[in-house]
């Protein structure tokens, strides 16, 4: 009894000491990033642990892995009290927690728990070996992966719940346990070693208990050691992630906590992500909070069509630097001033196991040491970036990794902070982004069209659009904004036409900006110019200010067809406030909405009255727009037009939240798409692979690829008999079809 007591604590004292050293270079590490601010709104971020944490929220999503990992979750939490009474027992054989030590409930509850991570841990073994990267290459969302460690950690769950049982069984057999019945499991292994002389059964118990403490004891170190690390950290992540729900705007430029006056910057201002050392703590925590499970990467348009991006691969990229650079962040070594010798891409040479991806140039670089720490940041394979320049512009900001992640990672804001650098510092990126920024500083829309043909859009419609002519009259309802694609792009106008038809039909007075209406910046943004984007922001905030001013704030209500005009004005503009002078006390106040929920609610209130063809509805399918939906979780209004209009509506398998990409995201529109298959053509193909007659979105960028894609599919002469249309379209064609004929 006093020697396994003393083993017991003895070996507990000397883990707790390395594994304290060892969180609190974590913790300094992770200070040393830069300050940002998320301790605010603590009622939801409690509510956020309980629904992610506790509740495995988003793991769920994926019911077999999901209902794995939620029984294993719930493991450690109950198998807590085992660890407890494992102790309790180094002191005393008849140790039971107080006042529930006893109660047969609790015994159940250990056992069953025990033996669904039993069963979660054979789950986990056959969806590791069903896609093992070594067999499905890139297909594997564990390509990229440290599997070695995965099934290191699945054998020492596996040893935490054996040694479980075999102490508990010999303490059963011996008459300590403290559970008559409930325990079932425990209770039978008690019974098997009930044949046993005494004296043996003590030495089973006592080994048994050593080891089940002695297990979980390298166990922490392990997970302090990998990534597992997420075991401790993911709830700390989940509390502090980015709120409200969904992605929507991307975070304003800060340096040291503050924003960046573009006006008048500090010289000490850093503007993105040129350093490691340049990510804020949340950054750096999101590093070591990665559990490499390839959600994100399963998820993304790029890395699913053969381009180099992987959000799981950059944020290892990353965090793999950071550990690195860590003796000259906190521990007080000083680089090298010559870098001329050290060969960084000789690190990828001896890492055999490693899976390159070889179209961004370079293999994925692990490893420590001054040759991992002297990477630039972002480079190409000749000077061994840490990320390479063809996978930071292969982003189409979908955020489809961002609502997949189980642990809340945040990978398209770092994405685009390090575009930020290399746009506003470096100058460095594709050359069509110049040509982009030239169109939206000179002409104020990224075609680089004359504002006086904003209007065209508006020629043969059969009633006069109305256009803002200084004042808002008190009967004026909504400001159409019409956006650059609806102004410039044959296929929008379509749409914006449709919608106008409709809100005149229903007899909403609107009017719209005409030649006065400039880009929201939306693109400028995505591609990393700040810059220009608050420039562009800062323009058409004065407009907006102008049209309401005296208007109440509840009476400014914007429409627009464009998900990325409505995220940029409902949910970007308001960050400006505190900023930029323009938007001081008026944004926040304008109420954006989609096209399709203004329709949505002119059908529910009898306003329109859509009629379903005589024939039936021929089947059709909807794409769902990253900006629309992920972003700003706008599902259900768009799919019920369509189920107004008499439709059949086929889902693609990758729909709603798993929507694929178009390909148009993060500034993508205007950049060429030399690497693997064309994003566009991939969800064209799925589209095609429902066999619906037409294809319906809500979005002008969609529309345009997946439009550019179908006539591709169709010079192959595939789909020669699907189109491609906006919802309010098929809604205006439904509602015409109710009306007299004249």
């Amino acid at each position: 009894m006093v020697v396994r007591l003393i083993i017991g604590l003895l070996i507990t004292v000397v883990v707790l000491g390395i594994a304290g050293r060892r969180a609190k270079y974590l913790y300094d590490l992770i200070k040393a990033g830069q300050p940002v601010d998320r301790f605010d709104h603590l009622g939801q971020r409690l509510f956020a642990q309980v629904k992610e944490v506790f509740g495995q929220r988003k793991l769920l999503k994926w019911s077999i892995p999901g209902a794995a990992h939620a029984f294993t979750f719930w493991g450690f939490v109950i198998l807590a009290t085992v660890y407890l009474e494992a102790y309790g027992v180094l002191f005393d054989h008849d140790f039971h927690i107080p006042l529930i030590g006893r109660w047969s409930v609790l015994g159940f509850a250990q056992d069953f728990i025990a033996v669904m991570v039993l069963v979660s841990l054979v789950a986990f073994a056959v969806i590791r070996m069903r896609n093992d990267p070594e067999r499905q290459e890139r297909k594997s969302r564990f390509y990229g992966s440290h599997t070695g460690g995965a099934w290191l950690i699945l054998f020492m769950i596996f040893n935490v719940i054996w040694t479980m049982f075999l102490f508990r069984g010999a303490a059963a057999a011996l008459g300590y346990f403290p559970y008559d019945s409930g325990a079932w499991v425990s209770l039978g292994v008690g019974e098997l070693l009930g044949g046993m002389n005494h004296t043996a059964l003590e030495w089973v118990e006592s080994i048994g208990l050593l080891l089940h403490i002695g297990v979980m004891l390298s166990f922490t170190i392990i997970i302090l050691n990998s990534k597992h690390l997420h075991v401790f950290v993911a709830p700390i992540n989940v509390s502090t992630k980015r709120l409200p729900d969904g992605l929507g705007p991307l975070l304003p430029m800060e340096s040291g906590g503050k924003p960046i006056d573009f006006e008048d910057p500090g010289e000490d201002d850093v503007f993105g992500r040129g350093k490691i050392e340049d990510f804020t703590w949340k950054g750096m925590l999101d590093f070591a909070t990665c559990t490499e499970c390839g959600r994100c990467q399963s998820q993304c348009p790029a890395w699913n069509t053969g381009k180099p991006l992987s959000p799981k691969l950059v944020i290892m990229d990353l965090r793999d630097h950071l550990f690195a650079k860590a003796p000259y962040l906190i521990g007080g070594q000083e680089i090298p001033d010559d870098h001329s010798g050290i060969d960084v891409l000789a690190l990828a040479e001896g890492d055999k196991d490693n899976h390159s991806v070889p179209e961004s140039g370079f293999s994925r670089v692990p490893g420590s040491g001054v040759a991992q720490a002297v990477r630039p940041l972002v480079g190409s394979a000749e000077v061994g970036g840490v990320i390479d320049p063809d996978v930071l512009w292969s982003c189409t900001t979908c955020g489809a990794c961002v609502d997949q992640c189980p642990v809340d990672i945040e990978h398209v804001d770092h994405i685009v902070d390090m575009r930020r650098y290399q746009v506003m510092i470096e100058s460095e990126f594709p050359s069509e982004l110049g040509t982009l920024f030239r169109n939206l500083e000179n002409k104020g829309n990224p075609w680089g069209q004359n504002n006086s043909a904003r209007m065209d859009w508006a020629k043969d419609l059969p009633f006069e659009v109305p256009v803002y002519d200084g004042t808002l009259e008190p009967d004026v309802e909504y400001l159409y904004w019409i956006g650059c694609a609806g102004s410039f792009d044959d296929q929008a106008k379509k749409t914006v036409r449709a919608t106008a038809e409709l809100l005149h039909i229903a007899g909403v007075k609107f009017v719209v900006l005409g030649n006065e209406e400039s880009c929201t910046g939306d693109p400028a943004r995505r591609a990393g110019n700040e810059f220009l984007f608050q420039m562009m922001a800062q323009q058409t905030a004065e407009m907006l200010n102008t049209v309401f001013e005296g208007r109440e704030p509840e009476k400014r209500k914007i429409i627009t067809t464009c998900p990325h005009c409505m995220n940029t004005l409902a949910r970007e503009y308001p960050q400006l406030e505190g900023m930029i002078p323009t938007f001081e006390g008026t944004n926040g106040h304008w109420e954006v909405m989609h096209h399709t929920q203004v329709l949505n609610r002119l059908i529910r209130d009898k306003k329109l009255t859509p009629v379903k063809p005589p024939e039936g509805g021929a089947p059709v399918t909807y794409h769902d727009p990253c900006y629309l939906g992920r972003h700003n979780k706008v599902y259900e209004a768009p799919r019920e037009l369509v189920g107004a209009t008499g439709m059949e509506l086929t889902e693609m398998p990758r729909h709603a939240d798993r929507s694929l990409c178009c390909g148009a995201g993060g500034a993508r529109m205007w950049m060429e798409e030399n690497i693997g298959k064309r994003i566009n053509l991939e969800r064209v193909d799925e589209a095609l692979d429902t066999n619906a007659k037409e294809v319906v979105t809500g979005c002008p960028f969609c529309r345009v690829m997946i439009t550019d894609g179908l006539v591709q599919r169709q010079s192959e002469d595939k789909g020669t008999d699907v189109q491609v249309r906006d919802v309010s379209q098929m809604l205006l064609e439904s509602v015409k079809r109710g009306q007299p004929t004249t």
